[in-house]
């Protein structure tokens, strides 16, 4: 048979290891200018300085910016609906915007189109893979599955688990909800690009019996992930507490349920102490920090040297819609601000490696995205080096020489 090729020549940009916290200037940076990636198949085969033999179709980018494409590890698909809505913390935030707007993912009509449109804007934005939540209705994670199927692309998702604590239309009850795992599992995991998480909203709408359950999912597979939320808000952790009386932390309730392991994804992180921080590195799991929905609704700051000192894996999420967009470089943006608030000064490589191979690593999906390397799936973006006067190579050389001039 023959094989699909393609030729992309451009200025490569991808890592071969982690920056150090604050390193501007890092070996593990690897910049080629002006070379071509050789695709085969939809693999990389071959990245090289001269330019292919006439064999080779062609996707000429010079002199844009070629990388791997981003990994957003925590997204909600329905809540492009309430992107933005003004006014609230938290708590009356899911009330008053997101629960509404899930509910009407039990039409299986709006559950696709909804799907489509969520998977389309992520690609647009340069993100080509994904840890999803959609909503509690089955239908909206078969939705989610099969667009992304479609689209060839590397989605983690799975049908969100609320039993308690949710309005009419949003909850489930902990056999349905097994059933309807167990189907979606079987249906889905390990299906093209496709990979199931086990999906607890947060600890406040699911009774102990359901986590109990979801944990017995993850026990009995260790390819599955698992995703959630964790100390988001501080509301939301006296909420946990009072709730879960008898957990240490906030994070404890999902240790107790066996819920922390290599493949667990826990969104925000913000109000963790050391200990819980010694928890997360030894169980492996991985902390995806939202600093535009943190900064949006007012959560906190949080720390990710902290973090990173205590050995936790910590990678970058849009949080769409707590977050204002599904662009990781604004998302990046955003990130750095966080830090800067702490007093800390977030390199640029730290938190594209971030997005990119620390993701993909902290997924257990090195061996496939991340980086440009022979053998990796050709997940790209690719990028003008800018664009607009503001931002214009030009102009920013003219500014600096004028001032320059301007101190003799």
């Amino acid at each position: 048979m023959m094989k699909t090729r393609v030729a992309i020549r451009g200025d490569l940009l991808d890592f071969t290891a982690e920056p150090a916290w604050g390193e501007t200037e890092s070996s593990a940076v690897r910049f080629r200018p002006d070379h071509w990636l050789l695709i085969e198949d939809g693999r990389i085969v071959a990245v090289q300085a001269q330019a292919p033999g006439a064999d080779w179709p062609r996707a000429d980018h010079a002199g844009r910016l070629v990388l791997p494409g981003f990994v957003d590890t925590h997204v909600h698909s329905p809540q492009l609906d309430v992107i933005g809505s003004y006014g609230s913390e938290l708590l009356d935030w899911l009330n008053t915007y997101t629960f509404p707007a899930e509910r009407r993912y039990a039409d299986a009509a709006v559950a696709q189109q909804g799907a489509a449109l969520f998977l389309d804007a992520l690609l647009a934005h340069g993100t080509t893979a994904a840890v999803v939540f959609p909503t509690v209705h089955k239908v909206s994670a078969d939705a989610l599955f099969a667009a992304a199927a479609e689209r060839g692309m590397r989605l983690i998702a799975g049908k969100v688990l609320m039993d308690r604590h949710a309005p009419d239309g949003l909850r489930d009850d902990v056999v349905q909800a097994e059933a309807d795992c167990r189907e979606l599992i079987a249906r889905w995991h390990g299906r093209e690009r496709l990979a199931y998480a086990v999906t607890v909203r947060f600890a406040p709408t699911s009774t102990p019996a359901q986590l109990a359950m979801a944990g017995r999912l993850c026990a009995e597979d260790a390819t599955l992930y698992m995703q959630t939320h964790v100390a988001e808000n501080r509301d939301e952790v006296r909420w946990v507490r009072e709730l879960f009386p008898e957990a240490r932390s906030y994070l404890d309730v999902y240790a107790r349920a066996g819920l922390l392991h290599g493949r667990s994804v826990l969104a925000h992180g913000i109000w963790l102490d050391d200990t819980d921080r010694a928890v997360l590195r030894a169980a492996g799991a991985q902390i995806a920090h939202s600093p535009s929905s943190n900064l949006f609704l007012g959560s906190g700051l949080f720390g990710w040297r902290e973090a990173e000192a205590a050995g936790a894996a910590v990678t970058l999420a849009s949080d769409v819609g707590g977050g204002t967009s599904l662009s990781m470089l604004r998302t990046m943006a955003d990130a750095y601000k966080v830090q800067a608030m702490a007093h800390q000064r977030l390199t640029a490589w730290k938190a594209l490696h971030a997005a990119t191979r620390g993701a993909a690593r902290a997924l257990a999906l090195e061996h496939e995205i991340g980086s440009l390397e022979a053998g990796r799936i050709a997940d790209l973006c690719v990028w003008d080096w800018a664009a607009g006067p503001v931002v214009s190579a030009a102009w920013r050389w003219r500014a600096a020489c004028m001032r320059r001039c301007s101190h003799g």
